[in-house]
């Protein structure tokens, strides 16, 4: 029939059978398990993103750093640590160090984004069929946990340090990781970091490590003490010989260069010692120590990274030291019973300590004391220094006439005190210059009463007296305990025409990026005396080595002025004296206080000071002190025919020309050894 369309024929339905409802049915559990676990995955790493340490704090961080200390020379005195740490940035790390860590560590470092599924996966494999060991950490994970988390093993730790991980890497260059992970962890033997582990196993600077010896620390970070060459050779070259295979499979290096490094030595220096022993000088470098931690604190000396640059001269030193232990060997030869001595020596225009020597038999764990700054004795004669000198400031010259004639004082308890000399003997009428060359106490005594035993007081702390002086005549005569240091600064004003610098054993010292945070180059200077007291000063020191208290054995063959010091009761003896380039105070005794024999500073002491001196300026030439033009005139005597030396204004109104003749030596003295 036209116009009626035919019924569209059913389409029999397709039945599914049991196969394929079964497919059906596994294909939306695994959809829903993938979404599950996606979900789960998602809720495990948003739990725990909410805890996670914020690694903005990996830009500050900063590890505690090594301080190192150098002598003049360059020659490196001592590493001050918490951590023994010496910083180094990546470029100055060799790429085939690089490579080693990172073949034995992480070889997939360049191409994961913190983690390497793949390593996992290897790693599990490993365990599986009991092979070899294999980490499954990256470095950026290992860095993760060094810098945030703890070495506790779960899984929760193990999740956070892999997100960890995912941010680092999000954040920082592949160099910056592995910058922080190289400098961070720990070698062994107490080295923290690539540069500290190159100093402790082989004494040398990273940059100049072979492959061996690059791949032996290579392989140590997984188990320092049992991989330490320290601590068993034999594992560590095993170790060693593995991380250089790695090598060759990541194509660092070939199979003939692995065989090389593994047959080459090693050139271990051998585990050293540690903390104070490790000190080259230590009497000196204690010091060191002691004044980097008062100026910059316990934590900047010991975690800071310093760069420390010190005055001391190693040869001086070792000449000093020299001097003080034949010095004692001597006095117990001779029977003076001195069991100790100390000494300091100053360049004096720069206020540099060149040799600190603290103690005779050198420095040892028994045997720490260093009496060169930390003890405190009677100086004796050799404070008279001070008298005299606020005596010629205020324009007494050396021609100036005192008695040497009894006297005596009023005690607060009411007995009385008589100054008297070892020798029992008066003289009657001296010159000044006379006085202090023989070293006679009543005069010195009653010149410091006639100027002012506070003015006395007054000059030694502006010359470089830190000690506490007790206010009493007997102070002139050192009864007030100072150290050596003390002595050789004060000495060192007048060596340097009346211009005081504070004493320091530091040039400069850096901070852990270079910056100068320290520099002595031109110190703070003082003029505290005028340059014309102080060559009168000098001059009239000279004559103490010339024909006093210090004639014979102070003699150098060299302009030199000095002082004896012997207390009363023979407990101490001094030579403080210096040239115009070197100041040096020798001071000897017993740690115990015992009495020693007729000990004077003119014997033992003053040996021990020409015998230093004489070799440390073997190489400077002599020349004479330096009169100051305008301030000081020299004459010669009417009568006497002597040349003397004067303050302009204090000379006698009548003399004989210029003068130029040398006083005479002669070794008689009322108190030759004093």
């Amino acid at each position: 029939m036209i116009g009626v369309r035919p019924r569209a024929r059913k389409r029999p339905k397709r039945r599914i059978g049991a196969a394929g409802l079964v497919l059906r049915g596994l294909a939306i559990a695994i959809v829903f398990a993938g979404l599950l676990g996606a979900g789960i995955v998602a809720g495990i790493v948003t739990s725990y993103s909410k805890d996670l340490p914020d690694i903005n704090r990996m830009a500050d961080y900063q590890p505690s750093r090594s301080t190192r200390v150098f002598a003049r020379d360059g020659t490196l005195l001592a590493n001050l640590f918490r951590q023994n740490r010496t910083w180094v940035t990546i470029d100055q790390i060799p790429v085939l160090v690089r490579d080693a860590f990172i073949a034995t560590e992480d070889r997939n470092f360049y191409n994961h984004h913190g983690v390497d599924l793949g390593g996992i996966a290897r790693a599990a494999y490993a365990d599986w069929r009991h092979e070899e060991f294999q980490g499954a950490s990256t470095i950026t994970q290992q860095l993760a946990r060094k810098l945030f988390l703890t070495d506790e093993v779960s899984v929760s730790r193990k999740i956070e340090e892999a997100l960890l991980a995912i941010e680092i890497e999000r954040y920082y260059t592949k160099n910056e990781i592995l910058e922080r992970y190289l400098n961070i962890i720990y070698y062994g033997s107490g080295a923290y970091g690539i540069e500290a582990a190159a100093h402790t196993y082989f004494g040398t600077d990273v940059g100049r490590l072979t492959i061996g010896q690059a791949a032996l620390l290579a392989g140590m970070p997984a188990a320092p003490s049992a991989y330490s060459p320290y601590v068993s050779l034999q594992r560590a070259q095993e170790r060693q010989r593995h991380v250089l295979e790695r090598m060759v499979a990541s194509g660092f290096i070939t199979s003939e260069q692995a065989r090389i490094e593994a047959a080459r030595p090693l050139d271990l220096i051998g585990d050293r010692p540690t903390g104070l022993q490790s000190y080259k000088y230590p009497y000196f470098t204690t010091y060191v120590t002691h004044e980097i931690e008062t100026q910059f604190g316990s934590k900047a000396a010991y975690e800071a990274g310093l760069q420390v640059y010190t005055t001391l001269d190693p040869t001086l030193q070792k000449l000093g030291q020299d001097a003080i232990d034949w010095g004692i060997k001597r006095a117990k030869l001779e029977g003076i019973g001195a069991g100790q001595a100390a000494l300091v020596a100053i360049r004096p225009s720069t206020g540099e300590i060149l040799s600190m020597v603290g103690g005779a038999g050198g420095f040892s764990l028994n045997n720490q004391f260093n009496r060169a700054w930390q003890a405190r004795r009677q100086p004796g004669s050799s404070f008279k220094v001070f008298v005299y000198t606020a005596a010629v400031d205020s324009g007494m010259p050396p021609t100036t006439i005192l008695e040497d004639t009894p006297v005596s004082y009023a005690m607060g308890d009411g007995t009385r005190w008589a100054p008297r000399d070892d020798d029992n003997r008066f003289y009657g009428a001296m010159t000044m210059r006379y006085a202090l060359a023989q070293s006679r106490n009543v005069v010195a005594v009653k010149l410091a009463g006639q100027i002012g035993i506070d003015k006395v007081i007054e000059y030694a702390k502006r010359m470089g007296i830190k000690s506490p002086l007790d206010a009493n005549l007997s102070l002139a005569l050192g009864s007030s305990v100072v150290s050596p240091l003390d002595m050789a600064s004060g000495y060192a004003t007048i060596a340097n025409q009346g211009i005081h610098i504070d004493p320091s054993p530091l040039r400069l010292v850096r901070d852990s990026l270079g910056t100068p945070i320290l520099d002595n180059t031109y110190p703070q200077q003082t003029e505290v005396i005028s340059a014309g007291t102080a060559y009168i000063m000098t001059s009239m020191l000279e004559s103490v080595i010339q024909h006093g208290t210090g004639y014979p054995n102070a003699d150098i063959g060299r302009p030199a002025a000095g002082k004896t010091g012997t207390t009363t009761d023979f407990r101490d003896a001094w030579f403080v004296g210096f040239t115009p380039d070197l100041v040096t105070a020798v001071w000897v005794g017993n740690d115990d206080y015992r009495r020693m024999t007729e000990s004077y500073g003119g014997n033992i002491p003053a040996r021990i000071w020409a015998r230093f001196m004489k070799a440390a300026l073997a190489k400077t030439p002599k020349h004479d002190f330096v009169l100051p033009a305008g301030e000081v005139r020299r004459v010669t005597l009417c009568g006497s025919g002597q040349s003397e030396v004067f303050l302009n204004g204090t000379e006698p109104a009548h003399v004989c020309g210029d003068g130029e003749t040398p006083a005479p030596r002669s070794s008689a003295s009322p108190a030759a050894k004093r």
